[in-house]
């Protein structure tokens, strides 16, 4: 059996609290025969600037280039507020994204049954939800120069951000989309601004070029961003997979995750291109959510979107495709029988704490072993 090197960032809040019960999956995967793993842990965000003075340090940085996926929990906290900009605890998280070339973010939005009335719309526009949002996040304007604060001489301030994108960004990420859409509906939906922004012009030519080359099987629809917002609340299941940029993706994905009723049911994936000797790609995955340092280390986080991550990793980095239905189904069944912990919870459900809902999913995962 192939040993996987899984490093564990854990990083701020809640994160600590929700990566306890991913490690109590994979020990169970491990005791099953099921997956074998050797397992590494470091720090990151604002915890690693508390031990080492940066978001993440040299030795993590390596370690996470040699393993295999990584898994991480979640950065930042109003503790480092204060601390130098390049420093913060999400500069962490943008070296990992910008040092192994993860571009290619994956947002799925899916409801399970059981929670169709935790979500702010109603039951038949989410019900069977499962668009999977794929966003560029290593260009545009997060990452364009440039980018900065000028004083002026009239004593005003001016402040610059740069949206850039070369072809190849675009036409990689399209690629990505496309090939993940055959697995699924095969629909594709492209998202930008063309109307106003010269990159969405660029961003609309790329992905109408591969489509037309490489992928004329596929369903290829253009919508503008905004509209597209206020389609994904009108009607959201007319959507399998949409392509979007960096900030686009950024916000198109929020939307979308609280289609489902929470952030802390989604996970996550990021991945780098696919190298040609090794078949290999970085990958990290992670919760949606963020730290949520007020209820850190009170047992109250949902650790649903953590453990969805790790499916993540089987799925796309171990090829484990099965197993990761099983950690889905173990989800499907935990929600099913009334489990529910704060930020899902309704009237009539079992109200569980972090370590909980890891009871019940584990006991799900006994049962159809």
């Amino acid at each position: 059996m192939a040993v996987h090197k899984l490093l564990l960032l854990p990083g701020d809040g809640i994160g600590v609290e929700v990566m306890a019960q991913v490690k109590r999956v994979v020990k169970w995967l491990d005791t099953q025969g099921l997956a074998s793993f050797a397992i590494e842990e470091d720090l990151v965000g604002g915890a690693a600037y508390d031990d080492c003075g940066a978001p993440i340090s040299e030795e993590a940085m390596t370690r996470a280039a040699e393993a295999d996926a990584i898994l991480l929990g979640a950065v930042g906290g109003p503790k480092w507020d204060g601390v130098p900009y390049a420093l913060r605890p999400e500069a962490g998280l943008l070296r990992l994204r910008k040092d192994l070339h993860l571009f290619a973010n994956l947002r799925p939005a899916i409801c399970y049954p059981a929670l169709a009335d935790a979500s702010s719309l109603k039951r038949e526009l989410v019900e069977g939800l499962d668009v999977l949002i794929v966003r560029e996040l290593t260009g545009g304007v997060y990452f364009g120069e440039p980018k900065t604060i000028t004083n002026l001489s009239d004593g005003q301030k001016r402040a610059v951000d740069t949206q850039v994108y070369e072809s190849y960004e675009i036409e990689r990420i399209a690629r990505v989309a496309f090939d993940l859409a055959r697995t699924r509906r095969n629909s594709v939906v492209s998202s930008e601004k063309h109307n106003v922004m010269m990159s969405g012009v660029l961003w609309k030519e790329v992905v109408s070029s591969v489509h037309g080359a490489d992928y004329p099987d596929v369903q290829l629809r253009h919508q503008l961003a905004d509209s597209c917002a206020m389609q994904l609340v009108r009607a959201p299941k007319q959507f399998d997979v949409i392509v979007t940029d960096n900030l686009f993706g950024d916000i198109l994905s929020d939307v979308a995750a609280m289609l489902t009723g929470s952030l802390g049911m989604l996970p996550s994936a990021s991945l780098g291109p696919m190298e040609e000797v090794s078949g290999k790609r970085s990958a990290l995955y992670e919760p949606v959510h963020g730290a949520a340092p007020d209820i850190a280390g009170k047992e109250l986080a949902n650790p649903i979107a953590m453990i969805g991550s790790l499916g993540m990793a089987l799925r796309y980095s171990f090829g484990l495709g099965e197993i990761a239905d099983r950690i889905d189904a173990a989800v499907a069944g935990a929600l099913a029988k009334g489990y529910r912990t704060g930020d899902i919870n309704a009237e009539g459900m079992t109200l569980v704490g972090t370590q909980g809902m890891g009871d019940a999913i584990l006991a799900e995962l006994e049962r159809v072993n």
